[in-house]
C-alpha cells in the first residue's frame, strides 16, 4: 500500500501536466483504444494544457503586478489579503486528513457513475482541492473527521452534478463536446449567474442589448479583432497602474498574445481528445446501451474564450473599485485577480456572450467571492498556520478567490459549522429539490432537440 501511496504522491507532486496524459492513457486503454494511440491523445492533451498553462502564467506575472499597482494607486487598505488559490492549495494537501478526503471523492464518483447519478468521469484530479478544502476546514472547526468526510462528499455530489448540467454550455458556446467542467472555481457562479441571467432577461432592452466581442468585432472591424481588444485593455489596465510607456505596451502586447494563443492551445485539447471521445461514444453503445460519459477536466480549456478574456479584463479593475466601497468587505483582491477568467467562463456561457450581463453577473459573482472571503478569513488563517504555512502579516488575515469564498463550497461550509443537525439535513433537502427540477428541466430539453432533429431529417 505504501508503495501506491509513493506513486500516487510522485505523480501528483508532477502536477496536472504529467498526471494528465497518463490518465487520459489508462482512459483510452479502458475504451479500448491501442496502446500507441491513446499515449498519443495522452500526451497530446498534456502539451495542450501545459501551453495554457504557459500563457496563463504569462497572463498572471504581467497581470498580477499591474492588478497589485491598481490596488496601491486607490489607496485600498484592508485586512484580509487575497493571497491566491495556489496558496490555498498547499494549505488542502497538508492536511493530515487530505488523503481520507481524495479516497471520499474517488469513491463518490464511482458510486455516481454506477447508480448513473452522474455521467462524469472527474480525471481532473488536482482539482479535488476545490472540494477537499471544504472538508479540511468543517474538520478544523468542528474536531469531527466524519463531518469533515460528509462536508466534501456533499461538495463532490454538487461538484459532479453541476458538471453534468453545464456540459451542454461547454459543448454549445465553447464547441467541445464530451466534456464537462468538475472544477468548482468554475462552476461556482453558476448558481449566481443562472437566476440573474433570468432575472435580467426580464428588464425592458437588457435581453436585446447583445453586446459582444462578435458583434465589436463586426461594428468595430480592426479595433475589433481579439488581438487589438486585449492590447487595448492591457494599455488601459497599465495606465491604470500608472505605469510607464514600455511597461504599458508590454503589458498590451502580453495580452495580445493571450487572446490569441490560449485558443491555439485549445485546439491541441481538442485534437487529443477527439480520439477518446469517440471510442468512449462507441464503448458506451456497446456495453450501456448508448449512455455517454463525460469527461471531467480543467476549465483551463475553456478560460481562452475571446468573450471570457474580453469580460475578465473589464471585471478585474472594477472588481478593485468594488472592494473598496462594498460595505463590510475587508477583503483585498490581489493574487487570485488573474484568474477571475475562471470565476466569469461559464457565466458567459450562460449569457452567451452577451458583454453586458458578462459585467453585470460578474462582478455580482466576484462581489459574493469578496463577502465569503471576509467571513472565512480568520478560521482560514488559523488553518494555515496549523499546517505551518504562516503566510499572513501581523494583524491581518489572509483568503483567496477560492476555497470557501467560492459561493457553493461557503454555503456547504457553513451549514456545517453552525447546528448542523439541523443546517446539514435542510442543505440535503434543497440539493434534492434542484436535483428533480434539473432533471425534469433537461428530460424537456432533450425531447425539444430529439423534435427538432427530427423535423430535420424530415
Amino acid at each position: 500500500m505504501s508503495i501506491f501511496y509513493a506513486i500516487f504522491n510522485t505523480i501528483m507532486d508532477a502536477g496536472a501536466t504529467v498526471m494528465l496524459p497518463i490518465i487520459i492513457t489508462i482512459i483510452g486503454l479502458i475504451f479500448g483504444v491501442k496502446l500507441a494511440k491513446a499515449f498519443r491523445s495522452g500526451l497530446t492533451i498534456g502539451i495542450g494544457f501545459a501551453g495554457i498553462n504557459l500563457v496563463i502564467n504569462m497572463m498572471k506575472s504581467n497581470l498580477g503586478p499591474a492588478a497589485q499597482a491598481m490596488v496601491d494607486n486607490f489607496g485600498i487598505k484592508l485586512d484580509v489579503l487575497d493571497v491566491g488559490w495556489g496558496a490555498i492549495a498547499a494549505v488542502t494537501w497538508s492536511s493530515p486528513i487530505i488523503a481520507l478526503l481524495i479516497f471520499a471523492i474517488l469513491i463518490t464518483n464511482i458510486v455516481m457513475l454506477a447508480i448513473k447519478a452522474t455521467d462524469t468521469l472527474d480525471v481532473d484530479i488536482w482539482n479535488y482541492h476545490h472540494m477537499a478544502i471544504v472538508g479540511i476546514m468543517v474538520y478544523y472547526v468542528t474536531k469531527s473527521i466524519p463531518l469533515g468526510i460528509l462536508a466534501t462528499v456533499i461538495m463532490a455530489v454538487i461538484t459532479f452534478k453541476l458538471s453534468d448540467w453545464t456540459a451542454p454550455l461547454v459543448e454549445d458556446y465553447f464547441g467541445i463536446p464530451g466534456v464537462s467542467l468538475p472544477t468548482m472555481s468554475a462552476l461556482s457562479s453558476v448558481i449566481i449567474a443562472a437566476p440573474l441571467n433570468w432575472l435580467l432577461d426580464r428588464i425592458p432592452g437588457m435581453k436585446k442589448a447583445n453586446l459582444s466581442v462578435k458583434n465589436a468585432q463586426k461594428y468595430l472591424g480592426f479595433f475589433g479583432e481579439p488581438m487589438i481588444l486585449g492590447l487595448l485593455l492591457g494599455c488601459i489596465i497599465g495606465a491604470l497602474a500608472r505605469y510607464d510607456v514600455s511597461q504599458i505596451l508590454s503589458l498590451g502586447v502580453s495580452m495580445a498574445a493571450v487572446m490569441i494563443l490560449i485558443p491555439k492551445m485549445t485546439s491541441l485539447f481538442m485534437e487529443g481528445l477527439m480520439p477518446i471521445s469517440e471510442a468512449a461514444k462507441n464503448f458506451t453503445q456497446k456495453k450501456f446501451k448508448g449512455r455517454k460519459f463525460l469527461i471531467g477536466l480543467d476549465a483551463a480549456v475553456v478560460v481562452g474564450n475571446p468573450d471570457v478574456i474580453t469580460t475578465s479584463l473589464i471585471v478585474i479593475p472594477l472588481t478593485i473599485l468594488m472592494a473598496a466601497i462594498l460595505p463590510g468587505n475587508r477583503m483585498l483582491p490581489f493574487a487570485d485577480l488573474a484568474v477571475v477568467t475562471f470565476r466569469v467562463a461559464l457565466v458567459v456561457a450562460i449569457t452567451r456572450g452577451n458583454l453586458l450581463k458578462n459585467i453585470i453577473m460578474g462582478l455580482v459573482c466576484t462581489s459574493a467571492i469578496l463577502y465569503a472571503g471576509t467571513i472565512t478569513a480568520p478560521v482560514l488563517t488559523e488553518l494555515a498556520t496549523s499546517v505551518g504555512l504562516d503566510i499572513a502579516a501581523d494583524g491581518s488575515f489572509i483568503s483567496s478567490f477560492a476555497a470557501t469564498s467560492l459561493t457553493v463550497s461557503f454555503l456547504v461550509y457553513e451549514s456545517f459549522i453552525h447546528h448542523p443537525m439541523i443546517s446539514v439535513p435542510i442543505l440535503i433537502i434543497v440539493i434534492a429539490f434542484v436535483w428533480v427540477f434539473m432533471s425534469k428541466f433537461n428530460k424537456k430539453r432533450e425531447e425539444i432537440l430529439a423534435a427538432k432533429e427530427m423535423e430535420l431529417e424530415k
